[in-house]
């Protein structure tokens, strides 16, 4: 009498074959499909072969990031990550070093031409465009996006002695 009791009247065999079968929703018109391929910790990511080279060039550093056309960050460097410390970080042969390694990541990955956006006053601007060029992508366009102050806030008072 247990044995009857803990069997369900009805078995749910019929419907666990169709769910398993069904194929996954098509996107809608106009959406992208999911773009991930599940290897290592975090996924290999699947990037178009067209992206964004962001080179940020400070007065103490410069950092590379390459993003795909919707601000997905693929790859990034910087000249303290590729190993310089100090002043250092801030010559052009730094910056060098920190896009070629960045642009070799991004290209293995499968991004092929860039279009650069250079920010900033710093002195690694043209060596790492160059540095990118010569890594193997196709540069695009170069578009400078330093942002420009328009008189900024109003000044401290006059000083009376």
């Amino acid at each position: 009498m247990s044995d009857e009791q803990q069997q369900s009247p009805t078995p749910p065999v019929p419907a666990a074959p169709e769910a398993a079968a069904a194929p996954a929703p098509a996107p809608v018109e106009g959406e992208k499909a999911p773009r991930k391929a599940a290897t290592g910790k975090r996924g290999k990511k699947v990037v178009e072969a067209e992206g964004i080279a962001h080179v940020m060039a400070t007065f103490n550093n410069t950092l590379i990031t390459i993003s795909d056309l919707h601000g997905n960050a693929v790859a990034w460097g910087s000249s303290g990550k590729s190993g310089f410390k100090g002043s250092k970080k801030s010559t052009p042969f730094a910056a060098t070093v920190a896009a070629e390694a960045t642009a070799r990541e991004a290209y293995n990955l499968g991004v092929r031409r860039v279009h650069v956006r250079v920010q900033g006053p710093g002195s690694g601007r043209e060596s790492a465009i160059q540095a990118l060029a010569n890594a193997g992508l196709t540069i695009k366009s170069i578009r400078d996006v330093t942002p420009i102050a328009h008189n900024g806030c109003r000044p401290p008072k006059k000083r009376r002695v």
